[in-house]
């Protein structure tokens, strides 16, 4: 994305402040007496880590002596994590399908803009220190995250996604027809493998990062689960013109069938991936494709709306109960499985982020780390960031968390009460240290 018409008052201002703080000899950031969590082991009390800048040099069982302009804190025994990141977020989410409007055209652009920054901050708040979208209304995420970067507004680091893409007719095609009115700010419509060329490359040059297909249907969508939305010319066009630039690409896919398809192409992530066998878990570990199987909505969905979807009530039950029990099976061969979900639908508000890490730990069988893991290593592998972000170790970016109690034993202390303070780059963000 280009930035020759940025406003850089903001960023200069900060890039000034940290360079004015070396000038003036403010020292390193020493977190002592804390139980270190480095997102792949269990917690381990009584260690030291030191932030010098933008960067963890050290986490060690003794104290470093102190240095002129150090600030040195006793976090009494809280547990410091590497800050996770949600990697399937729709940011531009306001109770979606509560009303009778075009589809990501419920709210002005300017409105929606305003609920995307606040719904990051809201990730932010949580210890989501970074965020993947996967598809926003009318291209307000690229603003968004430039706003972050220039310091106008806090929040996560960001991979903004644009508005979905899918063909003429298929489920987020504007139901019903507005009669010639341009019926979705969600979706654009493509149709040949030539018209997801251009509808890959003009999301890109409007700022999108993460490209999201819609490729089936099922999972909260009006069609059903066996309908394929994209030819496999079109599919392996869109995921072909994504790598060319640089770009990640991503799929709203259900079926067996197409899942496979998207792997053999070469997708990037496939979200919701519900037909998932021992099939697909082959092909998933052989191409290192990431999922979302994002299976806090469809629960909620069916406790807040059975009584109401008929036998739709018991399909959904089903497909449950088997990914409770497929899950663990892909995460042990080596699927990379990830956190997110359709946070901002009806009756699934954002900022209800933790009850996902209560289901799968509940539901599924997981350890506390293994879903620690989804959301630090992974989610720092999707950001293409694992050299400096997932881990708390030496040489990483000081992107951490505060939390009262040990997360590795015990995850409702990351869902039921915020972090007492929230780190990216070194600096509190949100919160207080103590």
């Amino acid at each position: 994305m280009t930035r020759s018409h940025h406003r850089p008052w903001a960023a200069s201002a900060r890039g000034t402040e940290k360079g004015t703080r070396k000038l003036r000899g403010m020292g390193r950031l020493i977190l002592t007496a804390a139980n270190v969590l480095d997102g792949e082991n269990p917690a381990v009390p009584g260690r030291t880590v030191v932030i010098d800048g933008e960067r963890v040099t050290a986490v060690t069982g003794q104290p470093p002596a102190p240095e002129p302009g150090d600030r040195v804190v006793d976090v009494a025994g809280r547990t410091v994590m590497p800050g996770m990141v949600t990697c399937h977020f729709h940011s531009t989410y306001h109770e979606l399908g509560s009303k009778t409007a075009p589809y990501g055209n419920e709210y002005p652009p300017a409105y929606q803009a305003l609920l995307s920054a606040n719904n990051l901050r809201t990730a932010l708040r949580q210890g989501y220190t970074g965020v993947v979208g996967a598809g926003g209304a009318n291209d307000v995420e690229p603003g968004v995250k430039r706003a972050i970067e220039d310091g106008v507004i806090v929040g996560p680091r960001f991979l903004p996604s644009g508005r979905e893409l899918s063909t003429t007719g298929h489920a987020n095609d504007g139901s019903p027809w507005y009669w010639g009115l341009p019926s979705t700010g969600s979706v654009r419509l493509c149709d040949g493998a030539e018209g997801f060329r251009l509808g890959v490359r003009e999301e890109i040059k409007r700022g999108a990062e993460v490209i999201k297909l819609f490729v089936t249907g099922g999972h909260g969508v009006t069609a059903p689960k066996d309908r394929i939305e994209m030819t496999r010319d079109e599919l392996a066009a869109a995921i072909e013109t994504a790598h060319s630039r640089g770009v990640i690409i991503r799929g709203h896919i259900v079926n067996k069938a197409a899942i496979l398809m998207a792997i053999e192409l070469g997708i990037d992530i496939v979200d919701h991936c519900d037909d998932m066998d021992d099939e697909v878990i082959s092909a998933l570990v052989e191409r290192g494709t990431f999922v979302v199987p994002s299976l806090h909505f469809p629960k909620v969905f069916l406790e807040r709306f059975g009584s109401g979807l008929g036998f739709a009530a018991d399909a959904i039950k089903a497909d449950l109960e088997r990914m409770y029990d497929v899950l663990p099976k892909a995460d042990a061969a080596g699927v990379k499985l990830l956190l997110g979900d359709d946070y901002g639908a009806v009756g699934f508000a954002h900022g209800t982020y933790g009850g996902e890490l209560e289901l799968y730990v509940r539901e599924a069988g997981f350890s506390p780390l293994d879903i620690i893991r989804w959301g630090t290593r992974n989610g720092a592998a999707v950001l293409r960031r694992s050299e400096d972000l997932g881990s708390l170790e030496p040489g990483k970016l000081a992107d951490l968390v505060l939390v009262d109690g040990d997360p590795s034993a015990d995850i409702t202390v990351l869902s039921r009460k915020e972090p007492v303070a929230v780190l990216k780059g070194g600096e509190v963000v949100e919160g207080a240290l103590p």
